[in-house]
């Protein structure tokens, strides 16, 4: 039997607003969380971390910040969060003051080890801004970071996407130093993943020679316009968060994405009866 793999789940762009307020006057993302932290929990085996991926409020108001706070209490997994550009830094810090930040001001930079991993969260977030930026202080630290171990494999998460996908007014928002951060997961094969928020729709291409993926969003979906006829605009698609295996095998392993969907489904049903055979 393969050894039990160490599970990451992602969640990313929960868009708290104040209580009783929907996003867009249509989505009301407090339950959508809801919904999601009751998904984790009861997930078998249940994930080792929680990595959440930007974009935890709004409008990045204390209140909201305070809203979700009280949402997460009930999740039962640890847990670390970088922001997104609907996020603000102060406030971010404040609301998860314990978490370990790599430096005292700035950008909101997170190692955390999970077992034989390294999870890396960036803070793409540029204040008054929609699209991302790793700043120098930021490029610094992730050098020495990875630089830090030969050995050990890492995950590495940030809210903007580093390459285009094809949505025209995401694209225009994604990480505008996408070739910095690509040179140094080159120099670095200890990098298995890259992981981004942002454009809540699961995606999958390569980025500098590893698996780059984008998480889903728990709440509603940027519409797949792959030709920019319509307006920038979102549909109420099923949820779903990501579910990155990290499996143990030579050299710094492997990595397996799995998109799960959040909700009550039929089954499981088994394939065969008592006998044996295929029912």
């Amino acid at each position: 039997m393969s050894p039990r793999p160490i599970l990451i789940a992602q969640i990313t762009d929960l868009h708290i607003k104040a209580p009783g307020a929907l996003a867009y006057r249509k989505v009301d993302t407090a339950a959508a969380l809801m919904r999601c932290i009751a998904e984790l929990n009861r997930f078998v085996p249940r994930p080792d971390f929680v990595v959440i991926s930007g974009d935890l409020v709004d409008t990045a108001q204390p209140d909201e910040y305070e809203h979700l706070d009280t949402l997460l209490a009930p999740l039962a997994i640890p847990f670390a969060a970088v922001p997104g550009n609907h996020d603000a830094r102060a406030p971010l810090r404040a609301a998860f003051a314990r978490q370990a930040y790599a430096s005292t001001a700035g950008a909101l930079n997170i190692a955390h080890q999970v077992g034989e991993l390294d999870l890396v969260l960036l803070d793409s977030s540029v204040p008054g801004a929609a699209d991302g930026m790793l700043d120098g202080e930021t490029l610094r630290w992730l050098e020495a970071t990875l630089a830090a171990s030969t050995t050990r494999p890492a995950m590495l998460f940030l809210h903007h996407p580093p390459f285009v996908t094809g949505i025209t007014h995401m694209d225009v928002q994604n990480l505008r130093n996408a070739g910095d951060l690509a040179a140094i997961v080159q120099r670095h094969p200890r990098a298995r993943l890259v992981a981004a928020g942002h454009v809540h729709r699961a995606t999958l291409t390569t980025f500098a020679g590893v698996a780059a993926t984008i998480c889903p969003a728990p709440n509603h979906a940027v519409a797949l316009d792959l030709d920019a006829h319509l307006a920038p605009s979102f549909m109420i698609e099923p949820p779903a968060f990501h579910l990155h295996a990290w499996f143990p095998d030579d050299g710094f392993g492997r990595v397996v994405t799995h998109n799960v969907p959040i909700g009550d489904f039929d089954g499981p049903y088994p394939f065969r009866g008592s006998d044996g055979r295929l029912l």
